[in-house]
This record gives C-alpha cells, structure tokens and sequence, in this order.
C-alpha cells in the first residue's frame, strides 16, 4: 500500500530514506492536503524506468507484428547471441 505523508515530514530525511528503502515503494507526498510530490530510492526509480523501457519495447515490437514487418527467428538470434558472446 502506497505512503502518502505531508510534506512537514521531508524535515526527516533519514526516516523518509529508510521508509523508501524497506518499502521499496515510492512515498507520496503531499502539500495543503494535494498530492505534490513523489520520493523514491534509486533502486526503486531504476526499477521503474526499467519497466518503461520494457514496455515501450513491447509496444514497437506489437506495432511492428501489426504492421507486418519480418519477424526474427528467436532460435537464430539467441545462436548468434551465443556464437558472439560465449567463448569456447
């Protein structure tokens, strides 16, 4: 369940941190009673924009399997990966 806290609360910086860090979840922060802010650990931020990226990917892939333009077989590509990567 997401933390919501009022912004009086950033005085705290270590117990904002440790929230961040144990929850591993962003801590929501508010000013005059509306959503202002949003603080996060790193960790939690590099998740985050890693899952963007994902999603965008998955996004170009699924527009290009509409747009009918030629797969790559997944056999071959991990072959190739392997032949490049892994040394014999």
């Amino acid at each position: 369940m997401p933390q919501i806290r009022p912004i009086k609360d950033l005085r705290n910086t270590t117990e904002i941190s440790e929230l961040c860090h144990s929850n591993k979840e962003p801590i929501f922060i508010t000013k005059n009673g509306y959503g202002d802010l949003v603080v996060m650990s790193i960790e939690t931020y590099e998740r985050e924009i890693a899952k963007v990226d994902l999603y965008k990917k998955l996004a170009e892939a699924e527009l290009q399997i509409k747009n009918g333009e030629l797969l790559l077989d997944a056999e071959d590509v991990f072959k190739g990966l392997r032949n490049k990567y892994v040394r014999k």
